[in-house]
């Protein structure tokens, strides 16, 4: 094996462990409430609750791939990022 095939291949797999780590959505826990509603532009909003706050919240738009919005802090709000961006997650790969 040559010395650029080894550092081609070791490329791949960092970039295979890298996309793999960021596949991963939101956990819903067990027993959480579910809201569904349906936006007038036609996009469905699921809102996961536990114990009345705000978990989790799906987003189907009618066009484009589904997304996830969290509340990892449990304070029952969305999280934002410095700038007042929420992070969205977004579902890659599903086996």
């Amino acid at each position: 094996m040559t010395v650029a095939h080894t550092l081609l291949t070791a490329a791949v797999f960092a970039s295979a462990l890298a996309l793999s780590a960021c596949s991963s959505v939101p956990k819903v826990p067990a027993g959480a409430e579910s809201v569904v509603r349906t936006e007038s532009n036609g996009d469905v909003i699921e809102e996961f609750r536990v114990g009345g706050r705000l978990h989790t919240v799906r987003v189907t738009p009618v066009r484009g791939p589904t997304y996830y919005l969290t509340d990892a802090d449990g304070d029952g709000m969305v999280d934002r990022a410095p700038g007042g961006v929420s992070p969205v997650y977004f579902k890659l790969f599903s086996f």
